[in-house]
Parts: C-alpha cells; sequence; structure tokens
C-alpha cells in the first residue's frame, strides 16, 4: 500500500473528473473524515486516514482489500473504472441518467440505453459526458457515456442511443 504517483494521481483524478466534474474535491476534502487514495496490487483504493493508519500493521501479501476500490491502473499507465466504485459515483456525480425499468436489465447485461428506455436526463449534459445511470427509484445501476447532449436525446428517434454502457 502506498500513495500515488503525479502521473498516476494525474490518470485518476482525470477520469474521475468526467464523471465528477468539481465535485471531486469534494469527494477528497469531506468535512468528517479525511480520506486519501492509495494503491495496492495495481487497484486504486478510497481510504479514511484512520483505517489507513490501522492498516499500516498487516502485511502487504496479508492485505487483500482496503476501503473502497475506485478502479484499476494498467500496465500503460491508464486507469479503468470498476463497479465498486459506483456508490461514490452516484453520491458525487455531476450528470445522471435516469432509465426505465423495462430497460434496467437490458443496461445490466451490458446493452447501451436507447432513447425508449430513458425517462430522464440531467440538464446540460454535453456529449461523451459521464454519466451514472440510475432506475426510476434513484438505485444506481452503472456508468456511462452520453452519446447525445440533452438537446439533441429529446429530438432523436426512439431507437438512437442515448448511453454508451461502460
Amino acid at each position: 500500500m502506498r500513495p500515488l504517483t503525479d502521473a498516476e494521481t494525474r490518470a485518476v483524478f482525470k477520469k474521475l473528473a468526467t464523471f465528477m466534474g468539481a465535485n471531486l474535491h469534494q469527494m477528497i476534502e469531506r468535512t468528517d473524515e479525511r480520506h486519501c487514495l492509495r494503491l495496492h496490487s495495481d487497484r486504486v483504493y478510497y481510504v479514511s486516514e484512520t483505517l489507513m493508519l490501522h492498516a499500516t500493521n498487516i502485511g502487504r501479501k496479508e492485505l487483500h482489500s482496503l476501503g473502497t476500490c475506485i478502479g484499476k491502473l494498467t500496465r500503460s499507465g491508464k486507469f479503468h473504472l470498476m463497479i465498486t466504485c459506483l456508490d461514490l459515483l452516484h453520491q458525487y456525480a455531476k450528470h445522471k441518467v435516469w432509465i426505465k425499468a423495462g430497460s434496467e436489465m437490458s443496461f445490466l447485461y451490458g446493452n447501451n440505453v436507447l432513447k425508449s428506455g430513458l425517462a430522464r436526463m440531467t440538464e446540460g449534459t454535453a456529449q461523451y459526458d459521464g454519466v451514472v445511470v440510475c432506475s426510476q427509484a434513484d438505485i444506481p445501476l452503472g456508468f456511462g457515456v452520453a452519446a447525445q447532449s440533452t438537446l439533441h436525446a429529446q429530438e432523436l428517434d426512439p431507437t438512437g442511443y442515448v448511453v454508451l454502457h461502460q
């Protein structure tokens, strides 16, 4: 378990900024307790500092996980988000998309969201912005990229893609 290097931090924050925007600062600088990002076996974890201090007593081979796994750093230096960070993304997301009950299973099986399955969308969403996909009961289902902006999605035919699954 070690702190992230500058290049790793830039890669992680760049990916998180596509989904959170300015709320990324609120995620790191919380009022209740300080949190930080740590790397352990190519996985990036979001950990409270008190938990991190307690985990220093555990050896690297015995430590399997710590805090919330945000994603994985590849060997080429790219960062991939994992589904385990969905609660954090939902809490701090800048753009959200709510889908109808009939499209929930289709999205969960890995398909893109069609205009016919869209219930509502956050205003001001631009094309290729990161979005969190939620059910109509505001339960986070996953995340993706907006294939169309909010204005273009309103004029789209029912078979057009609104969100690309990631």
